[in-house]
């Protein structure tokens, strides 16, 4: 008796087919793809801000500190300068790694679509080169580490902004967590916007400010010219974060009710509200052509335009103290670190904004 050979299995090359396929994936609890099949893509705007991510690739340490160290050892910075730059450098140190956490033990647990993993993959190796940026600085500077990377527990605002991130990340390392209730979606999304629309879109904005506006007057260029890379990193993060954001909201419409869009516009007026006491703890004083009163209104500016970018109402009708911030992002400049100057930079691919 002879054995029949087993024939292998005709390869699918319906299209049709294939884009069904493609159509059943989800952004959360989907069951019916396996989460590492990329292709065919469904969401391609994920897998643009990939692309966009590594077309903007840069490390800290192609930066010179010079200048930088020569004028923090100089009498011509300012204690109220220095002060600025301290509360900075201990709030991003910190923060950066607190983004960097949530995506590994968070969101990347519980969205279930490959390309946007692949867009987490790549936005956590930026935040680890964004902590690898504050080394650096620290190191040049020949500053005390542990004063700065132990500053959220050492100043109030700090570490409200960074409590108040924590307790999100917190809610979803519980064992009981799961995204398949509406009630623990809309935690997933209160994480998600907590730390997109918050954590790097508010939060981060007043701080590149301030260290943006030093370099406007050519001090501390070095610190500048990262923080101008981090900028442009955290825009792609921003844009990402509310594709996300509403895509989960389009594909899960009755998460997004009135009460939880109520509860969401409170939690970003109580993120305003921490953010204006840093501000106030960074400037005391005020410094040349920045006051702790003009960072109210940008931060009140700033959360509206999120509020928006999330299908929600605007709440202070607040003008921007600081337009030359918008020129900064548009622009998208980076360094031609042969040429020692602000240039068009891109490393692969074209980037536009």
């Amino acid at each position: 008796m002879h054995n029949k050979a087993t024939l292998p299995e005709p390869e699918i090359k319906d299209g049709e087919a294939k884009r069904a396929k493609a159509n059943e994936k989800r952004l959360i609890n989907c069951t019916t793809v396996d989460v590492n099949q990329l292709m065919p893509l469904k969401y391609k705007w994920a897998w643009e801000h990939y692309l966009n991510g590594c077309a903007n690739h840069w490390m800290p340490t192609e930066v010179p500190m010079a200048k930088d160290i020569e004028l923090w050892k100089s009498k011509n910075l300012s204690e109220a300068e220095r002060l600025v730059i301290m509360r900075n450098l201990g709030f991003f140190s910190t923060a950066e790694s607190l983004v960097a956490n949530n995506i590994v033990l968070s969101i990347y647990k519980f969205v279930t679509n490959p390309e946007c993993r692949q867009y987490l993959l790549r936005q956590a190796f930026e935040e680890a080169i964004h902590t690898h940026t504050f080394h650096y600085i620290v190191e040049s500077l020949n500053l005390d580490e542990g004063r700065v990377f132990n500053m959220y527990n050492e100043i109030n605002s700090i570490h409200a902004k960074d409590a108040f991130e924590m307790k999100l990340t917190e809610d979803l390392l519980d064992e009981s967590y799961t995204t398949s209730t509406q009630a623990g979606a809309q935690k997933f999304l209160e994480n998600l916007i907590g730390y997109y629309i918050i954590m790097e879109g508010i939060f981060f904005y007043s701080g590149f400010a301030m260290i943006l506006s030093l370099h406007r007057q050519n001090k501390m260029v070095g610190i500048g010219e990262q923080f101008q890379y981090i900028l442009r990193d955290e825009t792609v993060h921003l844009n990402f974060g509310i594709d996300l954001i509403n895509g989960i909201k389009e594909e899960n419409p009755g998460l997004w009710s009135p009460q939880f869009q109520k509860y969401i516009t409170d939690k970003i007026k109580e993120a305003v509200e921490l953010e204006v006491q840093y501000a106030q703890d960074c400037l005391p004083q005020g410094i040349l052509g920045l006051t702790a009163p003009m960072f109210r209104e940008y931060a009140q500016y700033i959360a509206d335009r999120r509020l928006e970018r999330i299908g929600l109402q605007p709440q202070y009708k607040s003008r921007n103290p600081f337009p030359w911030m918008s020129e900064t992002i548009d622009l998208g400049k980076e360094k031609n670190f042969f040429e020692t100057r602000v240039t068009e930079y891109q490393s692969s691919a074209s980037l536009s904004w």
